[in-house]
């Protein structure tokens, strides 16, 4: 099983990249993990914002496996306690699927995209750039797997 985490555009602020790839090498201490970009579309000042999601969707739709669970990191997700999310990165796990979460561009997911999800993840009721959500992600997934590994990086 492979765990994916697929943005759109490249992350802009060298600290956030940094850190990004911090967690991003600790992660493959517990499992296959990957950090995965898709470029950012061309001319999309020229573009509206419906129409960059549904390119920026296409995009992230072509690169989908149609066996691999897709879930969307979105303000409308669900959202979870850090060990609640260690249960769900478990579950997730023990079904032996390819997942991939993805981190839409700057307006969100085209409808085509939401059509193909299997589920959505918030991570806070506040709204995060979408550069900045990468981090914050790869940390709490970096904390579920220390959680589900006995490690004392989370505290509760």
């Amino acid at each position: 099983m492979k765990l994916t985490l697929l943005v759109v555009g490249k992350t802009t602020d060298k600290h956030l990249d940094y850190l990004i790839s911090d967690y991003t090498d600790r992660m493959r201490h517990y499992l296959s993990f990957e950090f995965r970009v898709i470029p950012e579309l061309r001319n999309a000042k020229n573009l509206t914002h419906d129409q960059q999601k549904q390119q920026e969707g296409q995009l992230i739709l072509n690169n989908i496996d149609s066996s691999t669970r897709l879930l969307l990191l979105d303000e409308h997700g669900k959202q979870r306690r850090s060990i609640d999310f260690a249960d769900y990165i478990q579950q997730l796990l023990n079904n032996g699927r390819n997942v991939c979460f993805v981190v839409g561009g700057p307006y969100g997911f085209s409808q085509a995209v939401y059509d193909r999800a299997d589920g959505m993840i918030s991570l806070s009721d506040m709204t995060f750039s979408h550069q900045m959500i990468r981090l914050l992600f790869v940390e709490q997934l970096y904390r579920a797997m220390t959680i589900l590994h006995g490690e004392p990086y989370h505290h509760e």
